[in-house]
């Protein structure tokens, strides 16, 4: 186990070194930030200072060097947007709005996705099982962006039942976690059902029932435990990408998170803010990743053994 487990995380730790290199790449070629902070009237000299000032003078290997050597420090670099904070400071400042977010999103996710996943696969083949698989469709289709203005276009400005952007009481989550889980609910829905199909077949099951065992317990405890290692699976993945994807869902409701946050860093050009945002998400992905290998790891050991 301890081998699967350092393979996991050396895999993880290169995955994070090639993000990093492919991101400072990328983000050169949105253009010259200078421009950006000085604007048009500026001299040539000034613009040369500030090039040294900001180390942009230097070849692209000094200044990714230099860049990695001030994260293993802890220091993520300067914000142009945000002097006063740093990126890692925007970036920290920003995450607790992001993290409630997406958890309020995962767990509606969780509480309506695994319980309608499970009534479609016992109802197989009803007006049920029919009107949850299209619920699942639409919810895997529709844009995230369509789906938050056609709310709040309904339920802001027409109906005024809630306020259309911001942070604030209980009332400015609903239409941003609604928006953000709905592809979350989708995916887990489906994933359920089809697992729960397959466990459902099974001959222990069949050997259950043929026992007296009740048809809830079969279906809620031994159907559903067994059924749980795949969308176990892919849950680690939904996890990252939704505290990853929120950009498009907080800018739609202007919600003050690290997606928001990332929209504005490269409208300004900002380097140093943007590369500390991708590498906090990579890392978030990385982890959760890890994370879900590991407990899934424990759950089939047949995993570390044949990947150990």
């Amino acid at each position: 186990m301890q081998r699967f487990i350092a393979i996991r995380f050396g895999q993880g730790l290169i995955a994070l070194i090639a993000v990093t290199i492919i991101v400072f790449g990328l983000s050169r070629l949105t253009g010259d930030p200078t421009t950006t902070i000085l604007g048009l009237d500026a001299t040539a000299e000034d613009y040369e200072r500030l090039r040294i000032r900001l180390g942009l003078d230097k070849p692209l290997v000094v200044q990714y060097g230099v860049y990695i050597g001030n994260v293993l420090q802890g220091d993520l670099g300067n914000s142009i947007k945000y002097p006063e904070l740093g990126a890692g400071g925007a970036v920290i400042n920003r995450l607790p709005n992001t993290l409630k977010l997406a958890g309020a999103s995962l767990l509606l996710a969780t509480l309506i996705g695994v319980p309608l996943g499970v009534l479609s696969s016992v109802r197989r083949d009803t007006p049920f099982d029919s009107s949850a698989k299209i619920f699942a469709l639409l919810g895997q289709s529709v844009p995230n962006f369509w789906l938050g203005l056609m709310m709040m276009w309904i339920f802001a400005v027409k109906l005024g039942w809630l306020p259309p952007a911001g942070t604030g009481g209980f009332k400015n989550f609903i239409m941003p976690t609604i928006t953000l889980g709905s592809f979350q609910i989708a995916a887990i829905t489906r994933l359920v059902r089809s697992s729960m199909l397959e466990t459902l077949d099974s001959e222990y099951v069949k050997l259950a029932r043929i026992k007296g065992v009740s048809e809830s317990k079969v279906i809620w405890k031994h159907c559903l435990r067994n059924a749980s290692l795949t969308p176990l699976t892919y849950f680690g993945v939904i996890a990252a990408i939704t505290f990853t994807g929120s950009l498009t869902t907080e800018v739609v409701f202007n919600w003050p998170g690290t997606g928001l946050l990332a929209f504005q860093a490269v409208l300004s050009r900002d380097f140093e803010l943007i590369q500390a945002l991708v590498l906090v998400f990579s890392g978030m992905f990385v982890l959760s990743s890890f994370v879900v290998d590991v407990l899934y790891a424990y759950l089939d050991p047949r995993i570390r053994y044949a990947q150990g």
